[in-house]
C-alpha cells in the first residue's frame, strides 16, 4: 500500500518521525524485566541446531539429555534435581543471548516505523514527473522531493538546498540541511523534507538502504564472530575436550579404587568444570558491544570494527569542528594608537551588522557583552540590513574585496570596513591614508598565535582614513580537549591533529589543545599516506570524516568513522557511521571498544577462577568413598557427596543468570596501561572468581542439604 507524498496526514507523520527515533528501544542500565520478556525467545533455543554454535554449551546440552535419559532410568530426588539445573544451565546461557537480542530487536521495530514504501517522484530525462513505488527505485533514479515529502530512497542530493527532519534516524529533533554540491549531500530514506526542494539522485538499490543496515546490524542478524571471538571459541573448545577426557579418566580411577563410578555425577563434574560462565556469556558480549555504540547513536557495520577500536594506537582527528568549534570566534579588540577601545567597539558593532556570518555573530556578541556596546534595537537592525532605512547602507562582503561594512548618510557621513589585513590597508591607501605600523604588528601576532586579524577602518569626507584596530577572530578550543586528549594518551593512544591551516596556526592549536602531533596543509593524498605508514610500522589507525574526498583514507582506516550528515562515499567506506555528526565521539567509539575487550578478558579470567573453587566441591564428594584421605580437600565441609553435586550445579547455573546484566552494561573501563589493567583484572575477578563459589556453593549446600535423598 501506498502513500500520497503530499497528502500525508500529521498524525501519520508524527507515527513515522518520532522526536526521538532510537529511544523507543530500552538504552539505559540493565532491566530485570529483560531477563522475563527474552526467556520465550531463550527457550526457542533448546534446538540442537541452536546449541551446536556454540561447542561449550553444545557439551552442556548433550549432558542434560544424557542425565534426563539416567535419571528416568534410575529416579531419584538427587537425579531429578542435577537433571533440571542442567537444563536450566542451557536454558541460563540462552538467557544471556536472548536478553542482548531483545535489545536490539527493540531498537529495530522502531526504526522499521521509519521504512515504509512511500511514493517517488522520478524526473525523466525530458523533465517530466513519474509517480511509482518508493520500492521500485533503481541506483541512478533521480527524484523531486518538496516541503512535506518523505524521501523515498538512500541518495544525495544533486539539486537545490533543503531542511531534513532526520530525527527518525538519529533521534536528534533539529532539523539539518541538506545542499547539492558539498559534505552535506547525502539523504536517508525514510526521513522528511521540511522546506524548499530538493532533486535526489538515487545512490542505493531498494532492500539495501541504510535503514534496512541498521536493522539487521542491531537485531544481530548481521553480527559475524570477531577474530578474538573465534579465537577464544577455540581455546574454550580445547578445555572442553581437555576436561572431557580428565573426566573419563576420574571414571577410571574411581572404578580402580572400588566406588561405583556414577555417569550422573560424572556429567555434573564436566559441566562444572568446563568454562560454562564465559561459554554462555560470549555472544552477549560481543551484541551487548555494538548495542552501546548504537545508544550512543554509533552504528557500527561489524564487530570487529568494534574490537579495533580498543586496539588503536593512533587517532588521527580533522582540527575543523573536532578539535575546535569550527567557527572562529572573535575573542579579542586591538585597538590603534591614539584610538579608544570604545570607539574601535562601536565601529566593529556597526561594521558586522550586516554579517550574518557566525564570526559576525560572535563579533556583535564580544562588543555588546565585554565592551558594553549599546546595540541597537532589533527593528532598526533589520531595516538597515533590508535597505529600506536611508541612513545605511550595507557593503557586503566579496571574494574580490575581502572587506564588508557600512557607509552612514545624516549629520556625520562616514565608511566604515573591515576585512583582511591586506584588503584594508589597499583601501586605506587609496583614500590616502595609511597602515600604522602598530597595527601591522597586531595582525603579525594575532596570525603568529594562530588566530584570524579583522582590521577595522573608517573614513569621513574630507578626512584622511584612520585605521582603528584589529578584531581577533580564534579558532577556539572545545572545553576539556586537553584533558580527553590526556585520557587518550594514558590508554596509549597516539594523537595526531590534521587540518588545512598553515604550519604556524596548526601548532598553535596542536599546543593549546594539547595532541601529540599535528599535519599542517593536508591533502587526501597526505591522509592516505599518514595512514598507510603508521600501518607500516604495526599500529591500528582510527580516523573520522565527512567528505568525498576521506573516503579513501576511512576505508584505508582500521577504524573509520563516517559522519551522518556526509556523502555516500563517506559512509560506503567507513566501518562506522556517527549517526549525530559529531566527530569527537571517536574518543567515546575507542573507550567502549576497550570496554568491550576488557569485559570479554574480565569474566573470561572469572569463569575459568571459579573452576578452581568447584574442584575442590566436587572432588572429594565423587572420590571419598575410596580415598578418605580426600575429605581433607573439602574445605567448605558441605554435607555429603549428593547435596556437595547439586549444589555446585546450582552455582554453576545461577552465576551466569547473575552475569548477564555485567556482560550487557560491560565493565567500567578506566584508562590505564596494559599491566595495571591486567592486575586488576586479576584481582577483581581472578580472586574473586575463586572466593564467589566457596560462598556461594556453602550458601546452597545449607539449603540443598535439607531435602530428602541429600544424606
Amino acid at each position: 500500500m501506498t502513500t500520497s507524498p503530499s497528502r500525508t496526514s500529521p498524525e501519520a507523520l508524527a507515527e513515522a518521525h518520532p522526536a526521538s527515533g532510537l529511544e523507543a528501544a530500552p538504552r539505559g542500565a540493565f532491566d530485570p524485566s529483560m531477563l522475563v520478556a527474552a526467556l520465550p525467545q531463550a527457550a526457542r533455543k533448546l534446538t540442537p541446531r541452536a546449541q551446536a554454535r556454540n561447542p561449550v554449551m553444545l557439551v552442556v546440552y548433550l549432558g542434560a539429555i544424557a542425565s534426563t535419559l539416567l535419571a528416568i532410568w534410575r529416579p531419584s530426588v538427587f537425579a531429578w534435581l542435577t537433571v533440571a539445573w542442567l537444563w536450566f544451565t542451557v536454558l541460563f546461557a540462552g538467557l544471556a543471548e536472548a536478553v542482548a537480542e531483545g535489545r536490539g530487536r527493540a531498537q529495530a521495530d522502531s526504526l522499521r516505523k521509519v521504512k515504509r514504501d512511500t511514493v517517488a517522484r522520478r524526473l525523466s530525462d525530458d523533465g517530466t514527473l513519474e509517480e511509482i513505488s518508493g520500492a521500485q527505485l533503481a541506483v541512478g533514479d533521480r527524484i523531486v522531493v518538496v516541503a512535506g515529502e518523505v524521501i523515498a530512497g538512500d541518495g544525495d542530493v544533486i539539486e537545490g538546498i533543503a531542511t531534513v527532519d532526520e530525527s527518525a534516524i538519529t533521534g536528534e529533533s533539529a532539523p539539518v540541511v541538506r545542499e547539492s554540491g558539498g559534505d552535506r549531500s547525502a539523504v536517508t530514506g525514510g526521513t522528511m523534507v521540511l522546506s524548499d526542494r530538493i532533486v535526489v539522485q538515487i545512490t542505493t538499490a531498494s532492500g539495501q538502504t541504510f535503514v534496512d543496515r541498521m536493522i539487521a546490524l542491531v537485531e544481530g542478524s548481521e553480527r559475524k564472530k570477531t577474530p578474538n571471538e573465534v579465537a577464544l571459541q577455540i581455546l574454550l573448545t580445547a578445555l572442553t575436550l581437555m576436561f572431557l577426557l580428565a573426566v573419563v579418566a576420574t571414571g577410571a580411577m574411581l572404578s580402580a579404587s572400588g566406588a561405583a563410578a556414577d555417569p550422573l555425577k560424572l556429567i555434573a563434574l564436566l559441566v562444572c568444570l568446563i568454562p560454562t560462565t564465559i561459554g554462555a556469556l560470549l555472544s552477549a558480549i560481543g551484541i551487548a558491544g555494538m548495542d552501546r555504540l548504537v545508544q550512543r547513536n554509533v552504528l557500527a557495520m561489524s564487530g570487529r570494527a568494534v574490537e579495533a577500536a580498543g586496539d588503536i594506537d593512533t587517532l588521527l582527528m580533522d582540527k575543523t569542528g573536532t578539535i575546535t568549534f569550527g567557527n572562529r570566534q572573535a575573542t579579542d579588540l586591538h585597538p590603534a594608537p591614539q584610538v579608544g577601545v570604545a570607539e574601535l567597539a562601536d565601529i566593529a558593532y556597526r561594521c558586522s551588522l550586516a554579517d550574518d556570518t557566525p564570526e559576525g555573530r560572535s563579533i556583535l556578541a564580544l562588543c555588546v557583552e565585554r565592551f558594553e556596546v549599546v546595540p541597537l534595537p532589533d527593528l532598526e537592525i533589520a531595516a538597515a540590513r533590508s535597505g529600506a532605512d536611508a541612513r545605511y547602507s550595507i557593503v557586503p562582503f566579496t571574494a574580490t574585496t575581502r572587506m564588508s561594512g557600512m557607509d552612514l548618510t545624516g549629520d556625520d557621513p562616514r565608511q566604515l570596513r573591515k576585512g583582511a589585513a591586506d584588503a584594508v590597508e589597499q583601501w586605506v591607501v587609496g583614500l590616502g591614508g595609511r597602515m600604522d605600523p602598530a597595527v601591522t604588528e597586531a595582525v603579525t601576532a594575532i596570525a603568529d598565535a594562530g588566530g584570524t586579524p579583522l582590521v577595522v577602518g573608517m573614513a569621513r569626507d574630507g578626512q584622511p582614513p584612520r585605521v582603528l584596530g584589529v578584531i581577533e577572530l580564534s579558532d577556539v578550543v572545545k572545553p576539556g580537549m586537553r584533558e580527553r586528549f590526556a585520557q587518550l594518551r594514558a590508554m596509549g593512544i597516539r594523537t595526531v591533529m590534521i587540518t588545512g591551516d598553515n604550519p604556524r596556526t596548526a601548532r598553535s592549536i596542536a599546543a593549546t589543545a594539547g595532541v601529540d602531533d599535528f599535519v599542517a596543509q593536508a591533502t587526501p593524498e597526505d591522509k592516505l599516506a599518514l595512514i598507510r605508514d603508521e600501518q607500516a610500522r604495526g599500529r591500528l589507525v582510527a580516523m573520522t570524516g565527512d567528505g568525498t574526498n576521506d573516503a579513501p583514507a576511512l576505508a584505508q582506516a582500521d577504524v573509520g568513522v563516517a559522519m551522518n550528515t556526509g556523502t555516500s562515499a563517506a559512509k560506503e567506506a567507513g566501518n562506522m557511521v556517527d549517526l549525530d555528526s559529531d566527530p569527537t565521539k571517536l574518543i567515546e567509539v575507542v573507550a567502549i571498544g576497550k570496554q568491550l575487550l576488557i569485559t570479554r578478558g574480565a569474566l573470561t579470567t572469572f569463569s575459568l577462577a571459579n573452576d578452581v573453587a568447584k574442584y575442590f566441591a566436587i572432588l572429594p564428594a565423587l572420590f571419598a568413598a575410596g580415598y578418605p584421605q580426600l575429605d581433607v580437600l573439602n574445605v567448605m565441609r558441605l554435607h555429603s557427596a549428593q547435596s556437595a553435586i547439586v549444589s555446585a550445579v546450582i552455582f554453576n547455573a545461577l552465576i551466569i543468570v547473575a552475569l548477564i546484566p555485567l556482560s550487557l552494561r560491560g565493565v567500567k573501563y578506566r584508562a590505564g596501561s596494559a599491566s595495571r589493567l591486567l592486575g586488576r583484572n586479576l584481582l577483581i575477578f581472578g580472586i574473586g572468581g575463586v572466593i564467589a563459589p566457596f560462598v556461594g556453593i556453602a550458601l546452597i549446600d545449607l539449603v540443598v542439604r535439607l531435602l530428602p535423598g541429600m544424606g
